[in-house]
């Protein structure tokens, strides 16, 4: 089991109280969307709007307000790539999903080889 559903439930409570959150993309993140979607201007801050638990697979995914309300595409990235400010009220917790999440994916990947 990738994540603990009660500690998942509560941090996307968390969050969705505290919507919107800011956070900044990682250049990966950066290179990947611009990629997807050459039309848009990719900040290296956005917020985040929206919150989505996808399940085991999927973990806790980001719904980013990039572009504003006139935005064509949806941007949506997993919590993992994301980089939250150390003085966000809730910034510990999504740190320790963060690392138990990436933890248990290499664990993961490490058995399926």
């Amino acid at each position: 089991m990738i994540d603990d559903p009660a500690k998942t439930d509560r941090l996307v409570a968390e969050m969705e109280t505290s919507l919107p959150l800011q956070t900044r993309l990682s250049p990966n993140v950066q290179s990947m969307l611009a990629k997807q979607s050459p039309e848009s201007a990719i900040p290296d801050r956005c917020l985040v709007t929206k919150i989505f638990y996808m399940g085991e697979e999927g973990g806790i995914v980001c719904g980013l307000n990039i572009g504003g309300p006139d935005a064509k595409t949806p941007f949506f990235v997993s919590i993992t790539h994301l980089i939250f400010d150390r003085r966000c009220a809730i910034f510990r917790q999504i740190e320790a999903y963060q690392r138990h999440r990436v933890k248990k994916l290499k664990q993961q990947r490490a058995r399926d080889y």
